[in-house]
């Protein structure tokens, strides 16, 4: 906070920082801002379209103010937490800041670390203070605050990882992760229109040329790269499904998808084996509240999103399949939410339709399976009574995580999903 060129606790100049919009958010990369420099702007309205890991999302000013300046333009990224513009109180404060925005920036960055209080003894021992207090306010950014109030965390019990011990969102996000909530959001606008970003033109080298990888697929690199760490098996099933290609035949006109079919087989499979629902923790087997199928989606641009269809198992076919439309149309125009793509607990890959007879998927973090689906093609087999007869069999294989499911509980998942596809295939419409 900055007043007249100078750090005050009644500072009149508010940094706007790169917001934080899901929890495995590090980094954000500034689509539009949707306000100029010198427009009034109110609290809690969309300044800034930023693009996260996988979607772009409106970011909301914390203050009344004037867009003194902007220190991040369109197309330029940033860590969460860093200043990308200035908001002033007043026109005065605006037009001094206009004139010198550096200096403004670089005296947040430079000012001196508060001196801390001599400690004075009492008789009843005093509560933890961090070394983010100065003149007995705390030193936190707005949205640091506004996430503590919805966690209901006191700042005073957080040590600040910010300049001068100034506590960050990502210092409140540490202490709320262990907990099981919905990411936080910083927009309040449900459904934000796309915004067309000019693309990095591919850079000439000798032997050809490089394309910049977009902040989607590095964060698909990221994830994959952490995946190497995981000690994980496979095993493959091959399922008959002329059962389930005749369901899907009688309700497909209504709008039911295979991907709904599966997911739902999938879900209710899963309520009989909830290790492969289970995530590893160094505290030990995380067993989610509810079942979520994440399903992998190809975007146009490069890169993969998975959006998750929630509990499906308890959800009938037919809307289960327009929720699934929804997702699939908002996740190729980058208007998911965080928590409709990262709050999967078991993800379902299917190549199938490219005709895929057989593939193995990576282990998504923080999970601890991922079916893969190869395309159903007919195959003559011999049948129980030693007739030899033609089906069409699906070949699907599972990826686990060896520290919290080992090959019985794989192949048991197996067999009692084949059986409900093979046999049971009416209750997937209920």
């Amino acid at each position: 906070m900055m007043k007249h060129g100078s750090l005050s606790d009644t500072a009149m100049i508010h940094p706007f920082e790169m917001p934080v919009l899901s929890s495995t958010m590090t980094e954000g990369k500034v689509v539009a801002w949707l306000k100029q420099v010198g427009d009034y702007v109110k609290a809690h309205e969309s300044i800034v379209v930023v693009e996260s890991d996988k979607s772009d999302m409106e970011a909301e000013c914390f203050h009344d103010g004037y867009l003194a300046a902007i220190l991040l333009p369109a197309g330029g990224q940033a860590p969460t937490g860093t200043p990308i513009a200035l908001i002033a109180d007043t026109i005065e404060e605006m037009q001094q800041v206009q004139q010198n925005p550096e200096q403004y920036l670089a005296e947040l960055k430079t000012a001196p670390a508060p001196v801390a209080p001599a400690p004075v003894a009492v008789e009843s021992a005093p509560a933890p203070v961090s070394t983010s207090r100065t003149n007995g306010r705390v030193m936190a950014s707005p949205r640091a605050k506004k996430l503590a109030q919805q966690h209901q965390v006191d700042l005073r019990q957080i040590q600040g990882s910010g300049p001068y011990g100034r506590i960050t969102a990502e210092d409140v996000l540490k202490v709320v992760s262990p907990k099981p909530a919905t990411p936080v959001i910083t927009t309040t606008v449900p459904t934000p229109q796309p915004v067309e970003v000019a693309k990095a033109p591919p850079q000439p080298v000798a032997g050809g040329t490089i394309t910049p990888l977009n902040t989607l697929q590095q964060a698909v690199v990221r994830n994959m790269v952490a995946s190497l760490a995981v000690p994980v098996f496979r095993v493959t099933y091959a399922i008959t499904t002329d059962a389930l290609d005749a369901l899907y035949r009688q309700i497909k006109s209504k709008g039911v998808t295979m991907t709904a079919l599966l997911a739902k087989a999938v879900a209710l499979t899963l309520v009989k084996h909830p290790l492969l629902n289970s995530r590893y923790t160094e505290q030990g087997v995380h067993q989610p509240e509810g079942i979520h199928v994440a399903v992998a989606v190809a975007m146009e641009d490069g890169g993969l999103i998975t959006p998750v269809l929630a509990n499906p198992h308890q959800q009938d076919i037919y809307s289960l399949s327009r929720t699934w439309q929804d997702l699939v149309q908002r996740a190729r125009a980058k208007q998911l939410q965080p928590h409709e793509y990262n709050s999967g607990t078991f993800t379902l890959s299917n190549l199938g339709m490219f005709g895929v007879k057989q593939f193995d998927a990576i282990l998504p973090p923080n999970q601890g399976a991922i079916l893969a689906v190869g395309s159903a093609q007919p195959e003559v087999v011999a049948l129980e009574n030693g007739c030899i007869a033609v089906r069409r069999r699906m070949r699907v294989t599972v990826t686990c995580d060896h520290r919290v499911i080992y090959g019985a509980h794989a192949a048991a998942f197996l067999q009692d999903l084949a059986k409900l596809i093979e046999t049971e295939t009416q209750s997937l419409v209920l």
